[in-house]
C-alpha cells in the first residue's frame, strides 16, 4: 500500500497550494503564458479552423491588469465581433495528450463568454450568467456548471485541470478523453468522461467528424476561445503527464 501511495503521490503531487488563483508553475511544468507580448508570440498561434477570419500575427492585445498589476490577455480580436465562432482563437504550438493545467481568467463584462479547450476538441466552458450544462465551468453539455465556485465579473478565476486523452488500438477507441477539475480551489468535476466534440467543425479538432463523435488518435494544443467579448487571461501553465495506468482525480 505505502508503494501505492508513493506512486500515486509522484504523478499528483498535489497540495493545497497547488490549485486556485495565483498558484504558481508546479514542478515539471511549463509556463505558456506570462502576460508578456513575447511568450505570446513564442508559443501560440491562431487555430485556422474552416471559420478562421483573422490574420497573423494574432491580434488579441496585450494590457494592464487592473486588479493585481502587470499585463494580461485581452480576447480583442474584430474579425470575432458579434460571436463570429472559431473565427480568432488562440492555440499553443505544442501539441498535447495527457496533462495537468493551471489557466486563470477573468470576465470583464457581463454576459462575456470565452472558452478553455483541451487538445483543441473538449471545452471548459466560460460564459457569465449561465448556470446550465453550456454555462460557466461545465464540461460542456455534459456536466452541470459549478456557477456557485465563480467569483463573478471583474474578478480573477481560475481553472486547475488533470486530462487524460483518449486511448486507441488499432485506430479504434478503448478509451473515452476524461477530465477532472478544480474550479477556484473547489473540486467540481471528478473523472468525467467525455463523449464527443461539440459545435462542430469550428469548434476545433475533429468537430466536424461524424458530428463530433469521431476523435482520432492524435494529439492538440490547448486552445482560447475568442468570442467578441472582453475576456481576460494570464498565468497559464501546463505539466505533461503519462496517465497510461491511471484516472485523472487529483
Amino acid at each position: 500500500m505505502k508503494t501505492l501511495t508513493l506512486l500515486f503521490l509522484s504523478v499528483f503531487p498535489l497540495l493545497a497550494e497547488e490549485v486556485g488563483v495565483g498558484t504558481k508553475p508546479i514542478e515539471g511544468a511549463e509556463l505558456i503564458f506570462d502576460g508578456t507580448r513575447k511568450m505570446l508570440d513564442d508559443k501560440w498561434i491562431y487555430w485556422e479552423g474552416p471559420g478562421f477570419a483573422s490574420a497573423m500575427p494574432i491580434k488579441w492585445k496585450i494590457v494592464e491588469d487592473e486588479v493585481d498589476g502587470g499585463t494580461v490577455l485581452m480576447t480583442d480580436d474584430a474579425a470575432a465581433a458579434g460571436g463570429n465562432f472559431g473565427a480568432a482563437d488562440i492555440v499553443t504550438k505544442k501539441k498535447y495528450e495527457d496533462f495537468r493545467l493551471h489557466v486563470e481568467f477573468l470576465v470583464n463584462e457581463e454576459g462575456g463568454n470565452s472558452g478553455v479547450y483541451l487538445q483543441n476538441r473538449y471545452e471548459i466552458q466560460i460564459l457569465d450568467g449561465d448556470k446550465t450544462t453550456h454555462g460557466m465551468g461545465a464540461v460542456i453539455n455534459l456536466t452541470e456548471s459549478p456557477y456557485q465556485a465563480y467569483h463573478g465579473i471583474g474578478k480573477w478565476n481560475s481553472y486547475d485541470i488533470v486530462f487524460r486523452a483518449a486511448r486507441f488500438v488499432d485506430d479504434k477507441m478503448t478509451a473515452k478523453p476524461m477530465v477532472s477539475m478544480y474550479f477556484n480551489g473547489k473540486k467540481v468535476h471528478t473523472e468525467v468522461s467525455i463523449e464527443k466534440i461539440w459545435g462542430g467543425p469550428n469548434s476545433g479538432l475533429d468537430g466536424g467528424n461524424d458530428d463530433g463523435k469521431g476523435i482520432t488518435d492524435q494529439p492538440g494544443g490547448l486552445k482560447l476561445q475568442c468570442e467578441g467579448f472582453d475576456v481576460r487571461y494570464r498565468n497559464i501553465w501546463i505539466k505533461e503527464l503519462n496517465l497510461d495506468a491511471k484516472g485523472t482525480d487529483f
